[in-house]
């Protein structure tokens, strides 16, 4: 075990600290658990190691705010964000703040582990081209304009009635459109969306 594999679990809800801490370490990770980010940040001393998994909302300071205050300390450890289902807008939030990925709950188990084995296999490529970047470019071109818009709205954080008002079509349509995008992307869930927009869109 290096210590790179360490994960940092950082949540106010106990139960899921537990059963987090459980599920990594059956799956090979060093976990410690922090029940807050003032609980981690007050222990976080020279050079990080590993990733952090938290939760975006917290009471005090809460996942948006602990990825700034990581930053600005100079951490460069990747952070995974834990989001619930209507949390999208923070979500995109989080990734324009720097974190590696978010995953919405209720999550597979194998999901969040496959996130935390790329985010600590990409560390050190942070600044790097992302591999996907052409690939996603190239399914971008093959979105009709009224689609670009969608994504767009969906990049934003909007929910798909807000969407529709700006554009002047009906949710029903924002839908359809949606299903669309989400198809020619071959997006899995709209975090996938999402995060392949952020991509292409830091890379620009």
């Amino acid at each position: 075990m290096v210590g790179s594999d360490l994960v940092h679990v950082v949540d106010d809800d106990v139960d899921v600290r537990k059963s987090l801490g459980f599920l990594l370490a059956t799956a090979d990770f060093a976990v410690r658990l922090h029940e807050s980010a003032t609980a981690f940040l007050s222990t976080a001393t020279g050079k990080l190691d590993g990733c952090i998994v938290t939760d975006v909302r917290m009471p005090g300071i809460d996942g948006i705010e602990f990825l700034r205050l990581l930053r600005a300390g100079g951490h460069t450890i990747p952070v995974i964000v834990m989001t619930g289902h209507a949390d999208v807008a923070l979500a995109v939030q989080a990734m324009k703040e720097g974190a590696a990925d978010f995953i919405e709950k209720p999550f597979d188990d194998e999901m969040l582990i496959e996130a935390i084995r790329s985010a600590l296999a990409n560390r050190n490529q942070a600044h790097a081209a992302h591999p996907q970047s052409a690939d996603i470019r190239d399914r971008l071109t093959t979105l009709s304009e009224r689609e670009r818009q969608v994504l767009d709205g969906l990049v934003s954080g909007l929910p798909n009635k807000t969407i529709a008002y700006d554009l002047g079509i009906s949710p029903r349509t924002v839908e359809i459109h949606r299903a669309n995008v989400m198809s020619k992307m071959a997006a899995g869930s709209l975090s996938h969306l999402v995060r392949m927009a952020l991509i292409v869109e830091s890379k620009s």
